[in-house]
């Protein structure tokens, strides 16, 4: 079989409310909080990068003009970084749909969850989507608590998601949020509805059966849907130079201190995340918290975000 040209371009989905983060999504999108004081989201980009993509695509809703504050020469390392907002919020399908005319009609694409934070070896994937034939190209992972896939490994074939074709297979493998696509993908989308494409790989699966799996079960990969899974993302990524510790300041555990917070000496401080601009009076003693730019945390205080 033919090997297909190699993808350039990748839609980069940023236009989730992150409604289980707030308050840390109240001004921003989910993608864009911070992972080690950098937007998440640049996560993406750069594991994008590295598997060769050239041209960066992103839909926005939520606090869009938070895209324009980040990325004000819309690019990201010298690669071209296109923003299309949605006003109407049309979830996976509907946003894929809403930006096809950007992406290049003779090759595949990436599709990324902007929420996901993965260190995952994708060239396997790749290579195994461009000798295919396969519309869609899922990455899976074989562990997990949202096993949700019905994975033929024999033939790299996706069966069923959630048993909603009721083929009553086994479901054995967690879905990444990360898959790889065919032009073709883009005929089975109605521009304009509000859709997931859990729906459309449903449906080619129902039709055409070119629906595959490759799965990655290397390297890290967390969905950060809530804050345990934030604070969890910090804990998996300590740089090899972790943040200096201000003076007179007690860090227990995971900190993380951007440059720019400001920490009365006096504070205690464990597994916590403080966001550029942030601040900590002398008399706190926190743990597990997560203090927001523009806020000040002070006093006794477990698990909470300020």
């Amino acid at each position: 079989m033919t090997v297909s040209p190699a993808p350039t371009h990748a839609f980069v989905l940023g236009a989730g409310l992150g409604t289980r983060l707030r308050p840390l999504t109240e001004r921003r999108p989910k993608p864009l909080i911070p992972v080690w004081h950098r937007p998440l989201i640049t996560r993406a980009f750069d594991h994008l990068l590295g598997a060769g993509v050239e041209e960066l695509i992103v839909n926005t809703h939520w606090h869009p003009e938070a895209y324009d504050s980040a990325f004000p020469d819309r690019s990201w390392h010298g690669r071209p970084l296109t923003l299309r907002h949605e006003p109407v919020l049309l979830e996976t399908a509907g946003g894929l749909a809403n930006i096809a005319d950007l992406l290049p009609a003779d090759r595949s694409f990436w599709v990324y969850n902007g929420d996901i934070l993965a260190t995952l070896n994708l060239q396997p994937a790749l290579e195994h989507h461009l000798a295919s034939d396969d519309l869609a190209t899922l990455i899976l992972r074989s562990s997990g608590a949202e096993k949700v896939v019905a994975f033929d490994p024999a033939g790299r074939r996706v069966l069923d998601l959630r048993n909603l074709l009721g083929t009553g297979i086994e479901q054995t493998h967690q879905f990444t949020g990360l898959y790889l696509c065919r032009p073709g993908f883009l005929d089975f989308l109605t521009p304009g509805k509000i859709e997931s494409t859990r729906t459309i790989f449903l449906d080619i699966i129902r039709r055409t059966g070119r629906v595959g799996g490759a799965v990655c079960d290397d390297g890290l990969w967390l969905d950060l849907g809530d804050r345990a899974s934030y604070l969890e993302a910090h804990r998996q990524l300590v740089p090899a130079q972790p943040d200096p510790v201000p003076a007179g300041v007690t860090c227990r555990g995971t900190c993380a201190i951007a440059p720019t917070a400001i920490v009365e000496p006096g504070a205690e401080l464990d597994d916590c995340i403080l966001w550029p601009g942030s601040r900590v009076t002398s008399d706190a003693r926190l743990t597990r918290c997560i203090v927001r730019d523009g806020q000040t945390a002070s006093g006794t205080v477990t698990d909470q975000d300020f």
